[in-house]
């Protein structure tokens, strides 16, 4: 386990100070800035501290690069497909620096902390002025006055490379610009400590450490005060949380804390890894006002021997009693699921054994992907003698079947009338308007934009295979 660090009050008032700074490099007229996100929850909580950072720095926000007089990428190392479309668009503002050779491109997120990625943006990506990683969020003011430093030197056009593995920090008072009014992401931790045999998180993101119980709830209390009505617990794995901290509260407890908060709301949490879901976790969901009846719980293999190369830490008979008492104690519940297709050395017969464990389980909805080998993990350097297009139709049967699934029990909502939180606007027609219901599931309906960010009762009248479809009861 790593060192946890707390920073201190004299380093953020430090921050502080640096954005002081920097505002009055850039006060002689306006500066915008765009902060583009890829990849999971954890990233889009990271962005909206840097928007947060930029704001309080003087800049104005924006969403168009041509405008923008700085753009910051925050970027995700899971798959291989999104570090291409993060590279090549990243590639793509060389366009946008030579209309404006003042732009300064900051690139930050979990690729940054892979080297072979940092030497590739070092040899091969000029236009990148500021390399960051995900412990560095806290300081950015301080790495990008230094970066403005460096540029204004005659001659100097060097870029600041800092992105270095940073043990056991955990920042607290950090600014934020949240995108919208309905929906906000609350993390309670970062970090992780499985070292799933595929998965390069923990050496992005770091060991695990928690954030102290009484600062998380703090920040529900304001978020609820302030009008939220959909707030989503994150973590890499929740379940685990409160591990190393001196008071003494499981993820279970910190999630009855908040429920005890007065108000309107919806409380989720993301992601749990299934050898750590507990019957404890279980019954206060069921006990809980605000809690979802939703687990997001990644399977990943059906396989017993798959999991364990995957180091998974449970098997598939393990898994299945998780499910099954997750739903004794909510018969509502909406259990969702990650699967791997085509982990080195699969074959036909484990992949059969996801396809009937996914039959058994009857999932609500699942998140499928051909296995990605990750630079730096163990099962990047795994034996894979099935071709690309074996996995294809592994693949394609999965999907057939998650989505027969799913459909059939969309199908079962129809003519039954859900409370939902109405959380935005489609701009479609006739159904403007997007809501979700407790367990999650995704409604298109007709009404008033001002319902947005309002609990109304409506009448499902009609599924597809990701979607419900209904009118105001």
């Amino acid at each position: 386990m790593y060192q946890r660090r707390e920073i201190t009050t004299q380093e953020r008032i430090a921050q502080n100070q640096y954005c002081e700074q920097i505002k009055g490099l850039i006060a002689a007229r306006p500066h915008y800035a765009l902060v583009d996100t890829y990849g999971c929850q954890q990233n889009e909580s990271d962005s909206e501290i840097l928007r947060g950072w930029l704001v309080q720095c003087g800049y104005e926000l924006t969403d168009d690069a041509d405008r923008a007089d700085l753009v910051a990428v925050n970027t995700c190392a899971v798959r291989e497909h999104a570090e291409k479309r993060v590279l090549g668009n990243v590639g793509a503002l060389a366009h946008n620096k030579a209309k404006n050779p003042e732009l300064i491109v900051c690139v930050g997120g979990c690729m940054t902390q892979q080297p072979t990625v940092r030497e590739k943006i070092k040899n091969s990506y000029r236009v990148v002025d500021l390399v960051f990683g995900p412990h560095e969020v806290w300081q950015f003011p301080e790495l990008l006055l230094a970066t403005m430093e460096r540029r204004g030197r005659r001659g100097n056009r060097s870029r600041l490379i800092a992105a270095e593995p940073s043990e056991g920090v955990v920042a607290e008072g950090l600014p934020r610009q949240r995108d919208g009014r309905v929906k906000a992401w609350l993390s309670i931790m970062n970090g992780c400590d499985n070292f799933c045999s595929y998965c390069v998180v923990p050496y992005v993101r770091g060991r695990e450490r928690s954030r102290r119980p009484a600062d998380v709830i703090a920040e529900a209390r304001e978020l609820i005060a302030a009008g939220y009505k959909d707030i989503t617990l994150l973590g890499q794995n929740v379940n685990s949380y409160g591990k190393g901290l001196d008071e003494g509260v499981d993820f279970p407890d910190l999630l009855a804390s908040i429920d005890a908060i007065p108000g309107d709301y919806i409380l989720r949490f993301m992601t749990s890894h299934p050898k750590d879901a507990t019957e404890k976790l279980f019954r206060v969901m069921a006990d809980s006002e605000h809690c979802a009846h939703h687990i997001h719980l990644p399977l990943q293999s059906g396989s017993d021997r798959i999991l364990k190369e995957m180091n998974r830490h449970y098997d598939r008979a393990k898994y299945l009693e998780k499910a099954a008492l997750a739903r004794q104690y909510m018969p509502d519940l909406v259990l969702t699921t990650d699967i791997i297709v085509g982990f080195p050395g699969e074959t036909e017969v484990d992949f059969q054994d996801t396809l009937s464990l996914v039959e058994q389980v009857r999932f609500d909805a699942m998140f499928t992907f051909i296995f990605s080998p990750r630079p730096g993990t163990p099962a990047a350097g795994m034996p894979d003698p099935v071709t690309r297009a074996e996995k294809q139709v592994w693949f394609d049967e999965l999907l057939d079947a998650a989505n027969r699934i799913s459909g059939e029990k969309h199908a079962a909502y129809v003519g039954r009338t859900f409370r939902v939180l109405v959380d935005g606007e489609t701009g479609q027609t006739p159904y403007n308007l997007s809501a979700r219901t407790k367990g999650g599931r995704l409604v298109h309906l007709a009404g008033d934009p001002s319902l947005v960010g309002r609990f109304m009762d409506v009448k499902i009248t009609d599924s597809a295979t990701w979607a419900l479809f209904g009118e105001l009861a």
